[in-house]
């Protein structure tokens, strides 16, 4: 049995949601969405549901139940392994999930600071040098990576790394973070994506506005 069904928080908001939603989408996995808008302070009581830590994504598979983004990802990618969702050379798998990883567990000063918000107009943030420091970083895994297989993404065609970074390709966008010409090609090249669009378009066609995830 292979039915899916993946629960997700605001398309505006939730950069957790958005990497297996992606992932999967992008890569022709079928699965059924659920969104649970969190519209309450807190968070809506609905994920405890849902999650035994009371977040979104998770993903259910029968009685299977699987609540972290990244483990969400392997998961499927082990159902799914026609998806490709990581390279089939063995030294590139490990890069592609070394940089999942650094994004996944560390790079908290620019994820803290510049929350991802499909619904911001494009527009320059000051921000301190931990920041700065995080998005330098950034650049060059994606830079180092995109020379290393050619582009346009950054293990050649679309895998869970890329997935992993979307988020931070719509962080970069809004608050005008990003300028030189390999990281904005890479930027476009995720925002291209029909399913990046479709996310994009559920997201600004959504009516909730969380007033402490604004800047």
């Amino acid at each position: 049995m292979r039915d899916l069904t993946l629960y997700i928080g605001n398309k505006r908001y939730s950069s957790w949601s958005l990497r297996p939603w992606l992932a999967m989408e992008a890569s022709g996995i079928p699965f059924k969405e659920v969104l649970i808008p969190f519209d309450f302070p807190a968070g809506n009581p609905r994920f405890r549901e849902l999650s035994p830590v009371g977040l979104v994504p998770v993903l259910h598979h029968g009685k299977v139940r699987i609540w972290e983004s990244l483990a969400i990802i392997e998961y499927v990618a082990e159902l799914y392994p026609e998806a490709q969702l990581w390279p089939a050379d063995r030294v590139e798998r490990a890069a592609a999930r070394t940089l999942s990883a650094e994004i996944h567990a560390g790079l908290r000063a620019l994820r803290g600071a510049c929350p991802m918000n499909f619904g911001r107009k494009p527009s320059p943030l000051a921000v301190d040098d931990a920041v700065k420091a995080d998005v330098t970083r950034i650049k060059t895994m994606w830079r180092d990576a995109l020379e290393a297989s050619g582009g346009p993404f950054l293990f050649g065609h679309f895998s869970a790394a890329d997935a992993m970074y979307a988020p931070v390709v719509n962080r970069l966008e809004i608050y005008e973070l990003a300028d030189d010409s390999v990281t904005l090609a890479y930027m476009n090249a995720v925002k291209s994506l029909p399913a990046f669009q479709r996310w994009r378009d559920g997201a600004l066609a959504e009516s909730w506005i969380i007033p402490e995830e604004e800047i």
